[in-house]
């Protein structure tokens, strides 16, 4: 329950253009205690409350500011969750008001748990974050009821393994997660946890590894969705913008100048880039990015390499592995498909001028 008392008896007070000294002398008391109440020192008792509400022809709700909260199962999570937005300790007491009257609900359990962490993250303070594991296990527990396809039983114990990890239990983190690294999901954090808070180097690199390369995937769909989202709006600055970074990423991971399956993406990547900027009227920039797609993608069908041997940083696990697309059977028909997907009449003549 909020109540604004004291900012509703300023308010009213001065919509009738009466001083402290005024309204103190038509309710009987001291000017003193209509300061306190509108400095929240003191609240007048209920019998004055009445008087005032009937001075002021207003109801008591209305002066007392009351405002029921929703209760419900739905705006209680969601109230929980502006606390955490707002890093907010006072929702601590709302979590527990609400796991008392919530006893089995996923939701409560599972935005506590997340509130509870984070505050006790930031004051390190080790008891909020034994609240914070004991309310993940009960989200976990209660996961059947879980209608979020963003959580699962993988992000819950990555979760619990980061609560452990602030306790200081670095082992029980590492395990944890390591069981439940479907699809290397963690490798990224398994591997600098190891690195660098267990100085476990070695057993860190494959882990490492395996981050990057699905980090590396991440790149390419992540460019190449964006490209599409901004061609389709016609917001070709950023469409530039997101190719440019996607072809920097991936060529930051060659190790040589060697042509491999990096350089066919990066032709392909060119090729777009060369869409963008033909309509945004750079036409230089764009026969340039397209005369660049055409060496990449001509060097690599010279020798295809799909190998990961040329990639930098993975271990020697990953450099056995073989990369597979469906852009094209070689580069060049993978690039004149982009040109072709783009649907745009210029781009399509500058290819078959160039070409």
């Amino acid at each position: 329950m909020d109540m604004k008392l004291a900012e509703n008896i300023r308010a009213y007070r001065k919509a009738r253009k009466l001083t402290q000294e005024q309204l103190a002398e038509v309710l009987g008391v001291t000017v003193g205690a209509v300061y306190k109440w509108e400095a929240r020192l003191s609240v007048p008792e209920l019998a004055l409350i009445v008087e005032m509400a009937d001075f002021f022809d207003t109801s008591v709700d209305a002066l007392l500011g009351y405002e029921m909260k929703d209760n419900r199962l739905a705006a209680t999570e969601a109230r929980i969750r502006q606390y955490h937005s707002k890093k907010s300790r006072d929702g601590l007491a709302e979590v527990e008001k609400a796991l008392e009257k919530y006893p089995n609900a996923f939701t409560i359990a599972y935005a506590g748990a997340e509130l509870y962490h984070g505050i006790g993250l930031e004051a390190q303070d080790k008891a909020l974050l034994r609240r914070a594991l004991e309310l993940f296990e009960k989200a976990r527990q209660l996961l059947p009821q879980n209608k979020d396809t963003r959580i699962s039983e993988q992000t819950l114990c990555g979760s619990i393994s980061q609560v452990y990890f602030a306790l200081g239990e670095k082992e029980k983190a590492i395990e944890l997660v390591k069981r439940h690294n479907a699809g290397n999901l963690y490798s990224a954090m398994i591997g600098v946890v190891l690195a660098v808070e267990m100085d476990r180097p070695d057993e860190a690199l494959p882990y490492l590894s395996q981050g990057l390369t699905l980090a590396f995937n991440g790149i390419i769909y992540t460019t190449m969705g964006y490209a599409n989202i901004y061609y389709t709006n016609r917001d070709w600055e950023n469409g530039q913008a997101i190719l440019n970074w996607g072809i920097r990423s991936l060529r930051g991971l060659k190790a040589t100048e060697q042509p491999d399956f990096i350089d066919k993406l990066c032709a392909v990547f060119l090729a777009c880039l060369a869409g963008f900027q033909l309509i945004a009227g750079n036409a230089d920039a764009a026969r340039e990015s397209l005369l660049r797609a055409i060496a990449l993608a001509h060097a690599f069908d010279a020798a295809p390499d799909y190998s990961c041997r040329n990639m930098r940083f993975i271990g020697e696990d990953e450099r056995g592995g073989a990369s597979y697309d469906s852009l094209g059977d070689t580069a060049m028909r993978a690039v004149e498909n982009a040109v072709v997907d783009l649907e745009n009449d210029k781009l399509s003549d500058l290819w078959k001028e160039l070409n």
